[in-house]
C-alpha cells in the first residue's frame, strides 16, 4: 500500500481531479495529436508563447523539459494574455492571444472542458494546466518552486519503464499512466529522466482546499504580479523566490547535489 504524507499527499483527498484522470486516455491522444499534426509554424509559436519560461531553474547538461499549457492563475491563455497586455518579440499581443485561442480551440477542447467542469463545480480552484515533457537524459538541480497556496498535480500521460522520477526530500517517487500523483512543492526537489524516451504528464496546480480562499486569491495576486513583472513570460507560474536555498541542500539533497556539481 502506498505511504503519504506532507508532500506526497493522497489523491483521494482531492475527488474533484477524478475528472481528470477519468478523461486522461483523451487528453493524452489530444496531446498526441497536436505533437504529431500541428505545423511547424503551429508548434513553434506554442512554445515560444504557451510554455511557461524559468529564469532559475537550471539542468545538466543539454537535455531539456518543455512545456506548454492552456490555463494560467485561473485565466484561459488567451484570457491570461490579454489580462497582462504581454509583448512577444515575433507576434503582436493582439496576434498572439487570437492565435492561443484558435489553437486551444483546435486541439484541447476537451481538455479545456474538463478544466471547466471542475472549476465551475470547485469554485475556480484549478489554477495552472500544462503539459510537461522530460527528454532524455533531464537532470534537474535541486529547488523548489515557492506556491505555499498551491499543490501541484501530475497526471501520467507518456511514461517510458526505467529510471524517470522525482526526488522529493528523502524519497524517489514515480509517475504512472494514467494515475496522478500530488505534491507540495515548496519542499525542494529534482526530477530526472535517465531513459532513452520523453516523459509528458499533464501538470495540474491547484488551490489548497483547507486554506481560506480569499487569502490564497489574495496571496497569488500579489505573487503574480511580482513574477510577471520580473519575468512576463513565466506566466505566473516561476519565480525568483523558486532557488533553493543552502539550508535545503543540506537538509534534502546534499548528496544529489554534490553528484550534480561534479558533472558542470
Amino acid at each position: 500500500m502506498e505511504s503519504f504524507n506532507e508532500y506526497h499527499l493522497n489523491p483521494q483527498d482531492f475527488p474533484f481531479l477524478n475528472r481528470f484522470q477519468d478523461n486522461w486516455q483523451v487528453i493524452r491522444d489530444e496531446f498526441t495529436s497536436f505533437i504529431k499534426q500541428a505545423s511547424d509554424e503551429e508548434l513553434k509559436f506554442t512554445y515560444d508563447v504557451l510554455g511557461p519560461k524559468s529564469k532559475t531553474i537550471k539542468t545538466k547538461g543539454n537535455s531539456k523539459y518543455s512545456a506548454f499549457g492552456i490555463l494560467f492563475q485561473g485565466l484561459f491563455i488567451e484570457e491570461y494574455i490579454q489580462f497582462h497586455q504581454i509583448k512577444y518579440s515575433n507576434y503582436g499581443t493582439k496576434e498572439a492571444l487570437e492565435t492561443a485561442l484558435e489553437l486551444r480551440n483546435k486541439y484541447f477542447s476537451n481538455l479545456a472542458k474538463v478544466i471547466e467542469n471542475v472549476n465551475l463545480l470547485d469554485d475556480n480552484i484549478i489554477r495552472n494546466v500544462y503539459f510537461g515533457t522530460f527528454h532524455p537524459g533531464l537532470d534537474i538541480k535541486l529547488h523548489v518552486n515557492y506556491n505555499p497556496h498551491m499543490n501541484r498535480g501530475y497526471l501520467g500521460l507518456i511514461v517510458p519503464e526505467g529510471d524517470v522520477a522525482m526526488k522529493i526530500c528523502h524519497e524517489q517517487l514515480y509517475w504512472h499512466q494514467g494515475e496522478i500523483l500530488i505534491l507540495d512543492h515548496t519542499y525542494p526537489h529534482c526530477p530526472h529522466n535517465y531513459t532513452n524516451y520523453d516523459r509528458t504528464v499533464l501538470v495540474i496546480d491547484f488551490f489548497k482546499p483547507d486554506q481560506p480562499r480569499e487569502e490564497v486569491i489574495r496571496f497569488e495576486k500579489e505573487q503574480v504580479a511580482q513574477r510577471m513583472q520580473d519575468n512576463p513570460y513565466s506566466l505566473g507560474v516561476f519565480g525568483k523566490s523558486d532557488k533553493a536555498k543552502a539550508e535545503d541542500f543540506i537538509k534534502y539533497g546534499l548528496a544529489h547535489q554534490l553528484e550534480w556539481d561534479k558533472t558542470l
